[in-house]
């Protein structure tokens, strides 16, 4: 009986000393003069070469080693949707510090409970994002980061590639985000993803529609072209999704990476997708609909290819133009991953063919070292020798993926994981509202989207709903449809039975 495990053998140690930054800004030398991102809008294209892109990032690094930080440190990045970000992320990396990115989304609240459970020793803010009150450390805004390129370079701090590198926050079981520490050989690990998901070279253009302060955009759009020497475009934050299918034309894309969400907006915004430079598109951070794929193909003659990941390891399962994948399947593990698919109860491997969780083996380059001050949740994810996603899949013959959703109640909203705890602890705050519960609902085919049930003893209208829980949540945390209740679903144990408020959904007029 074969079983569901799938290893495609040990991909190269990661060089020892290390450092993340040096290791993505290593092609700068041999391609001072080359454009290592452009930054499109439809008028203007703003270019940083490689040679001034990494003098720029050890500028940045020497003003930030000039504080007098000790080594390790923890900075806050409070940055908006602009090239300030990836600098000074590489730059804390470059310096020996430990950044953590965060979303300008997040409300005053939810930042200082980031800030509460982080400690860190500075905190970066620029104009799309407000000083955060009552810091007990050093804080740098915009006037700061301009002179901070002004200093003296600083050099790359060599050392352990198993030490933290950075830090990012992201929504936990429990209802609380937790902070996933990752290890500088973690971008060693996404050498996997070159030929096991993008098919990038170094003569690519790749266009990545996502915010500069998104993980994914960071990852896919930024560091790994630049540690291979291809040239990254990122469209101006306030691109209209027409004129991004016209970025797509005119600055001669070869590879375009987006979450679901983007390739149906441009899809239905009517665009001419007449794309001859494009070999093929991404798509993570979200399960991407069968439909939208094949209309996609159809609209542009052009594959997309899906990937499988989380914060905890990126993405390790995915198709590509080497191992494209069938109708049905996300993809494979890449070439240096070895992953298995557990029974729910025993965490025993399951025959080939069976539903179980999707498992990473705890040699994988790729994963975190653990969540911050959550021993005991770290552990709950392993069994052995296995880190447990938490989504389940069925692997076919040839370690074919093919996703099923999660065993949790995780939510995914527009590539953000969201616990609905969160969502359920800012509306039973609402005076009125005695119970809540939060849940993906599906809203008009492969449309889903964050819906709230509640019971409370007066009407509450929906525009009142809203604003209590924009002024909690981070807007892609926040419903977008809320459901009067006479009672929740309970189970015979007063458990919560989400699915039964999926299905009631369904039958809602």
């Amino acid at each position: 009986m074969s079983l569901s495990l799938f290893d495609q053998g040990p991909m190269p140690p990661c060089p020892q000393p290390f450092n993340m930054a040096a290791y993505v800004m290593a092609q700068a030398g041999a391609n001072g003069d080359k454009p290592a991102l452009e930054i499109l809008s439809p008028d203007k294209v703003e270019v940083w070469r490689y040679q001034a892109l990494e003098a720029t990032i050890l500028a940045t690094a020497g003003g930030l080693q000039a504080l007098g930080l000790k080594p390790g440190s923890r900075v806050l990045l409070r940055l908006g949707n602009n090239v300030n970000f990836p600098i000074l992320f590489l730059a804390a990396i470059a310096a020996g510090f430990v950044p953590v990115p965060t979303s300008t989304q997040l409300t005053p609240g939810e930042i200082q409970s980031l800030i509460d459970d982080l400690k860190p020793a500075l905190v970066v803010y620029d104009t799309d994002a407000a000083k955060p009150p009552d810091l007990a450390c050093p804080a740098l805004g915009p006037d700061d980061i301009k002179a901070l390129r002004q200093h003296a370079p600083g050099p790359y701090q060599m050392g352990d590639a198993d030490r933290p590198a950075y830090i990012i926050y992201t929504s936990g079981t429990s209802g609380r985000p937790r902070g996933v520490v990752h290890a500088h050989r973690a971008i060693w690990a996404r050498r996997m993803m070159w030929d096991g998901w993008y098919g990038l070279k170094s003569s690519d253009r790749l266009l990545h529609a996502g915010a500069f302060n998104w993980t994914y955009t960071l990852g896919t759009g930024l560091m790994d072209p630049w540690a291979i020497g291809a040239t990254a475009l990122i469209p101006r934050h306030d691109t209209a999704r027409p004129d991004l299918a016209l970025l797509l034309l005119d600055h001669k894309a070869s590879i375009f990476a987006a979450a679901p969400g983007v390739y149906r907006q441009l899809l239905k915004s009517g665009s001419d997708l007449t794309l001859p430079d494009l070999r093929h598109g991404l798509s993570a951070g979200e399960k991407l609909p069968a439909s939208q794929k094949q209309a996609w193909t159809q609209a542009t003659g052009r594959p997309v290819f899906e990937a499988l990941g989380m914060s905890e390891v990126s993405t390790f399962v995915s198709a590509s133009p080497f191992s494209p994948a069938r109708d049905g399947v996300s993809g494979f593990a890449q070439k240096g991953r070895r992953i298995a698919v557990l029974d729910e109860v025993s965490n025993a491997i399951v025959p080939m063919g069976k539903p179980g969780i999707l498992a990473v083996s705890n040699r994988d380059p790729g994963l975190m070292l653990g969540y911050l001050n959550a021993p005991d949740e770290t552990r709950a994810k392993f069994h052995g020798e296995w880190f447990l996603t938490g989504d389940m899949v069925q692997m076919g013959q040839g370690g074919a993926i093919t996703y099923l959703g999660r065993d949790d109640d995780m939510m995914n909203a527009g590539g953000y994981r969201v616990s609905p705890i969160e969502v359920e602890t800012a509306l039973t705050a609402h005076p009125q509202i005695t119970e809540s519960a939060a849940a993906m609902v599906e809203i008009k085919p492969d449309v889903f989207v964050i819906a709230a049930f509640y019971h409370s003893v007066v009407e509450l209208p929906d525009k009142v709903l809203a604003d209590w829980c924009g002024d909690r949540l981070a807007r892609y945390k926040c419903p977008r449809v809320f459901v009067a209740m006479d009672e929740l679903p309970k189970g015979v144990n007063n458990k919560l039975r989400r699915g039964d408020l999926r299905a009631q959904f369904k039958r809602l007029p």
